[in-house]
């Protein structure tokens, strides 16, 4: 009787009394992890960035962080993590957003992938040392206007929109040491890269519903710079569909970001 390893299939057996290698985790082969989403506003969604999380398998662990929900101390359990916009202003001296910036601290430790929409990109440029201020003349971004990629921004992801979806009458500073991935006109930094972590000054998480809801409800369309209701629909249609494909690219390969030391520790 031999005691040579046999064939199942495409398994190889073991010798009699010994185990079986366990293959080395990969991306591909361990579960995914929950992405944290962090909201300001009660009737907040994550909008076409959750969609994008949710269609690559991921759960959304959402936490409102202004109503009382508590922020993890560490990111160990989750894939990554996204602090969306919201009215009010980085500056503020409300305890949430000065604890929101302090907990950013947490991803660039630990170097999880993180991402800043707009409130959330000026909360990581806070973090990160640069100043958060208005428009020196009062202008603001509300609806769509034109972004130039630099060449870091290409190479992060190809394919950038011409324009993009704004809604935000504040900007910041690259901050030190942070890379420009676009830049815009009145608002120079629109994009930038510090690490694992990324800050958008524009929304690509808006749906359609999400711009009736804000351009019907909003007070500050009359603003210096800001474009006329009807023309975010028409500006819309030409643009959206840009903005979309390449949200999802940019989505899929930020999650890749994870170090694979993490991914081994989550299989154990």
């Amino acid at each position: 009787m031999s005691f040579r390893s046999r064939k199942n299939g495409e398994n190889v057996l073991p010798f009699p009394g010994q185990r079986a290698l366990a293959a080395a985790p990969t991306q591909e082969t361990l579960p995914l992890l929950p992405v944290l989403i962090v909201l300001h506003q009660e009737s907040s969604t994550p909008g076409r960035v959750g969609n994008a999380l949710r269609a690559l398998g991921h759960t959304l662990d959402i936490r409102r962080p202004r109503f009382g929900d508590p922020l993890p101390e560490t990111l160990d359990l989750h894939a990554g993590a996204v602090i969306f916009g919201g009215p009010m202003s980085a500056n503020d001296p409300d305890e949430y957003v000065r604890r929101e910036i302090d907990w950013i601290e947490v991803p660039l430790r630990e170097q999880r992938p993180f991402l800043g929409v707009c409130l959330g990109a000026q909360m990581l440029a806070k973090q990160l040392g640069a100043p958060v201020a208005p428009h020196p003349q009062g202008r603001t971004q509300i609806g769509y206007y034109p972004i130039r990629p630099t060449k870091a921004g290409h190479a992060v992801c190809p394919n950038w929109p011409d324009q993009v979806y704004h809604w935000h009458r504040e900007g910041f500073e690259l901050p030190a040491g942070a890379e420009l991935l676009a830049e815009g006109d009145d608002f120079p930094v629109q994009a930038f890269q510090s690490g694992h972590a990324f800050g958008f000054q524009f929304h690509p998480d808006v749906t359609y519903a999400m711009m009736h809801r804000w351009t019907t409800r909003c007070e500050t369309m009359d603003l210096p710079g800001a474009r006329a209701p009807h023309s975010h629909f028409a500006d819309r249609a030409v643009h959206d569909v840009a903005e979309r494909a390449w949200l999802q690219q940019f989505i899929a390969g930020w999650l890749k970001r994870m170090p694979m030391s993490i991914m081994s520790e989550a299989a154990e």
